[in-house]
């Protein structure tokens, strides 16, 4: 984009304060940790409950950004930065983004429905790219932030507009129908998704159909809810049962779908690689634009015979050699890059960053304009080593510092050497023709083919529930220890950060220094420090909690042999876990001890709920609370300090809100996992174990499956064996009938004892083949469940996986 900042002005309505009010604009930017931030950026200051963009606008002025869309403007900034105040600046987003949409007059597509929108849209990029210049949606963009900023990534050259457009609640759909003016509708799958924000489904209807108002023709199955609500709108309607404009014969082979068209008394065949029917509709609704379009038979034909499968998420991956393999290997355009960028910055884990880069395409620049813009991105982003591969970019970025390029990924992988990668974040990314997965296979540490994969988006959802649930002004700190509660620790710690949470906790010293050799700089609790630990634990700046006045002697030893002070501390309280901490007849033995003590600071007093998820040892619970109340204002009172104060853990977040102090302390819940069935509800499942089929066995009655012969077959029965046992963390009382896996979505009953390395599981009557997947936990079964019919908690569940389980990380 290239806007003048008066401009603005039209756009939004402000008041103007600043220091040059006529500059350039060639970016939007709401996240102040993108290192694309610069002197061309316009910073939308978006408010959160917890955060707010206002916040960050001092540093932002120290790199350079000088143009802020305001609800005020904060202490110090005045006359340093253009300020455009508004009374609220998601609204003034939103209306920049619809006043820059009127710019431009070309065909814009705009896809709602229920599943399907971001398929369809990449569906529709693949097939029409050759003949438009495509702006679309970048990922799942299709929020009411996501929505603006995909629309504002149109420029000039752009003839053809693809946004999706998603809503959880009623209100929603007509901001984001004025932002993306869609000329042509598709309405995809309408389905159970997001029902909790809407009283049925009619009324979920009505409110997507909203995005429709304006435009020339709206595509659809026949729906009579829909039609009627389109009346006065033109329709395009599709269906199986014969009674649309266009009607469709559906012939499901084994890996394929044959969709049979008729439309216009004319007849043609589609095949499409998939065999679902979600994959058919979504064939279809693309199959309808491309008829209402124009195009041939033979086109819709050729092109949909060659859909694939859409990857969308981007994926975190241990690499060899210590590397960290972050995989977006399926797509590489201009929009997608500046998302990977930021998700590299986020996730990297070491100093050095590689990308390996495709040609990219469908930007909407000219060559030189795109690998110019490309260049200065990865600049910005301190990109260490650049390795191109394709033609064009290996002709336009051959200046670039540090520039490897391969004509084709053929010639990489032909002369790929392992030794050359060691210790650093390699981010994989290229179009889909560049088979760039098959350079993820190479780099990617080998392991078996059992993998937990760690849902980013669900992290990040779960701690703005709990963030929901505590004041704005309340710090929170965050539990990583035992590997993020198997989940593993330095990727969800990256997280975090980025989240600018307060606080990290880990048990032992070593889990902190193993956070800090991975670049995390947010400060860190050790909650089970060990004295021989304490000089290690200065040098990487780590925190110790002092719970006895022997420990409390030893540190400040430590701190008085290094010169220190100071130093962080932080006081633990036993007032009935009877675990850890003082107890209140020893206070004024440790009150005696910090007193004029300059070696240590008391940065926090805290405390531990032992019963704060069961309702009849509330009473207890408040108990723990007062006197966690009292000692501490003591030590607060006579040593005049004013620390920061916490006895909440994630039950006491959702059941004991009122005592919430400075600070509370989230653990499992930020891994889905609650201790209350309402509050469950209201977390996403973070981590899916899964494996896959190796083999599958016909057993005949009267034999016998695994050691011990623990299951007899009265029948015939079909088993298939998984490469996944105790050894890996799955308890073998989970076997013998009592648990199960999910394959295909069906139950499939682990059947006689689980072994070292494997177990076998009950598919009569399951439609599976050797290779498919087998879901051992996820959200079905859930760890909750397990540990339910185990007699355990879920976090021995969790934390028992096994460090041979390859963990993956990925990002919706």
């Amino acid at each position: 984009m290239s806007i003048k900042t008066n401009n603005i002005i039209k756009a939004v309505n402000p008041s103007f304060e600043g220091i040059q009010p006529d500059m350039e604009i060639d970016n939007v930017s709401i996240d102040s940790r993108s290192l694309q931030n610069n002197i061309g950026t316009l910073f939308f200051a978006l408010p959160g409950k917890n955060r707010d963009g206002h916040n960050y606008i001092p540093e932002l002025i120290e790199n350079g950004v000088l143009n802020f869309v305001v609800t005020h403007i904060p202490n110090g900034c005045k006359n340093r930065a253009n300020f455009f105040i508004v009374n609220d600046t998601l609204k003034a987003l939103q209306d920049f983004a619809a006043y820059y949409r009127g710019l431009f007059n070309f065909p814009v597509v705009g896809i709602t429905g229920s599943n399907g929108k971001t398929i369809v849209k990449e569906w529709l990029n693949y097939a029409l790219s050759p003949d438009y210049n495509i702006i679309r949606s970048p990922k799942s963009y299709n929020s009411q932030v996501g929505v603006p900023l995909s629309v504002i990534a149109i420029n000039e050259k752009h003839n053809l507009g693809l946004f999706e457009a998603g809503i959880s609640t009623t209100g929603e759909m007509e901001k984001l129908a004025q932002i993306i003016k869609p000329n042509i509708g598709i309405l995809t799958h309408l389905g159970p998704a997001h029902d909790e924000g809407f009283t049925d489904m009619l009324e979920k209807i009505k409110e997507k159909l909203k995005l429709f108002k304006d435009t020339d023709v709206v595509i659809l199955q026949k729906n009579a809810i829909a039609e009627l609500e389109l009346e006065g709108t033109t329709t395009f309607t599709w269906s199986y049962n014969g009674d649309a404009d266009v009607n469709i014969t559906k012939t499901i082979h084994t890996d394929t779908t044959e969709l049979t068209v008729d439309y216009n008394g004319d007849s043609f065949k589609v095949v499409i690689p998939f065999f679902d029917d979600a994959s058919a509709e979504n064939a279809i609704s693309c199959l309808m634009l491309m008829l209402h379009l124009g195009y041939s038979s033979d086109f819709i034909t050729e092109r949909l015979a060659g859909v694939y499968p859409i990857e969308m998420r981007l994926q975190v991956k241990n690499g060899i050699n210590g590397c960290t393999i972050i995989d977006d290997s399926y797509s590489s355009d201009y929009q997608s890059l500046k998302i990977a960028l930021d998700f590299l910055e986020q996730h990297k884990t070491h100093k050095k960053k590689t990308i390996i880069l495709s040609d990219v395409f469908q930007s909407g620049f000219t060559v030189e304009e795109l690998y110019e813009h490309v260049t200065q991105l990865l600049t910005a982003n301190n990109i260490s080593r650049v390795i191109g591969i394709g033609e064009t970019i290996s002709t336009q970025l051959k200046d670039f510092p540090n520039f490897i390029s391969y004509k084709t990924t053929q010639e990489f992988l032909t002369q790929y050497n392992a030794n050359s990668y060691s210790n650093e974040t390699i981010l994989v990314k290229g179009a889909r023709s560049f088979r760039f997965e098959e350079i993820v296979v190479l780099l990617e540490e080998k392991t078996h083919e059992t993998v937990l994969e760690i849902n980013l988006n669900s992290i990040a959802h779960n701690l703005k529930f709990y963030r929901s649930r505590i004041k704005p002004e309340t710090k929170i700190m965050v539990m990583v220890k035992a590997f993020g509660y198997g989940s593993g620790s330095y990727e969800i710690a990256k997280l975090l950060s980025h989240q600018k949470v307060d606080y990290l906790g880990v048990a032992f010293a070593d889990e902190g220094i193993a956070l800090r050799n991975a670049g995390i700089s947010t400060p860190i609790i050790v909650m089970n420090p060990e004295a021989s630990a304490f000089s290690a634990m200065t040098a990487y700046k780590l925190e110790p909690e002092i719970y006895s006045v022997r420990e409390l002697r030893a540190f400040i030893e430590i701190a008085k042999q290094k010169n220190l002070s100071d130093y962080p501390i932080h006081i633990k309280l036993d007032t009935g876990m009877h675990r850890l901490g003082f107890e209140n007849y020893q206070l004024d033995e440790l009150i005696e001890l910090l007193k004029h003590n300059n070696f240590v600071s008391v940065k926090s007093i805290f405390s531990h709920l032992s019963s704060s998820d069961v309702p009849q040892y509330r009473d207890f619970t408040l108990g723990q609370i007062d006197k966690f109340t009292q000692w501490s204002q003591k030590i607060i009172d006579t040593l005049s300090i004013n620390p920061i104060r916490h006895i909440l853990n994630t039950s006491g977040i959702y059941h004991f809100p009122e005592a919430q102090f400075d600070m509370v302390r989230l653990g499992i819940g930020l891994y889905g996992v609650g201790n209350d069935a309402q509050e469950r509800k209201s977390l996403e499942n973070v981590g899916t174990l899964k494996t896959v089929i190796l083999q599958i066995k016909d057993i005949q009655p009267g034999e016998s499956v695994g050691y011990s012969r623990k299951f007899m077959a009265s029948e015939k029965v079909r088993t298939a064996t998984l490469p996944i046992g105790y050894a890996d963390g799955i308890p073998r009382s989970w076997g013998n009938e009592k648990g199960y896996v999910m394959i295909n979505g069906k139950k499939a009953v682990i059947t006689g004892t689980i072994s070292m390395d494997m177990m076998m599981v009950n598919i009569t009557g399951i439609d599976c083949k050797e290779g498919d997947k087998a879901v051992i936990f996820g959200t079905a079964p859930t760890v909750v469940e397990m540990a339910e019919a185990l007699g355990t908690i879920p976090y021995e569940i969790l934390t028992s996986i096994s460090q041979r389980v390859k963990r993956v990380f990925y990002q919706e």
